[in-house]
């Protein structure tokens, strides 16, 4: 298992080489289809952290924090230098192909999409940032 961050990181690097636009709020929304994908495909998480329900969909809080700097811009090419280093190849392959379909898409779109799936439905409550369960993300792309 990675941390969250460094899945981040790597998600990053893969957008900058395919050449995606990458901000925070994309990012957290990668990250949580990342995290389903390895549910259902690997059966085990690919990060321990937690993904809480916030206003503008799934959020990573540890890695919100770390890339709130860049607000809404684009995350730049350097955070994540050799990010690919980090993550073995058979993983990469995991993620690839979720990143491959999710990618393309913006971060409003991503969102739309997020706010329209059970796991952050559920969850969701204003002001409150409850916490997503891995279980309830499992199940919803399981069956959908």
């Amino acid at each position: 298992m990675y941390s969250a961050l460094d899945v981040a990181k790597y998600i990053i690097w893969y957008c900058k080489e395919e050449e995606y636009s990458i901000s925070n709020l994309k990012l957290q929304k990668l990250l949580y289809f990342v995290q389903a994908q390895f549910l259902v495909v690997m059966g085990h998480p690919i990060f321990k952290e937690k993904i809480e329900a916030w206003d503008f969909g799934p959020v990573v809080p540890e890695v919100y924090q770390h890339f709130k700097l860049w607000g809404s811009s684009e995350i730049p090419r350097v955070v994540a230098k050799q990010a690919n280093n980090k993550i073995f190849e058979k993983d990469q392959e995991v993620i690839d192909e979720i990143l491959e379909v999710c990618a393309p898409y913006s971060a409003n779109t991503l969102v739309d999409i997020t706010h329209n799936q059970a796991p952050w439905r559920d969850a969701y409550e204003k002001y409150c940032n409850k916490v997503i369960t891995k279980k309830s993300i499992k199940e919803y792309f399981e069956n959908n």
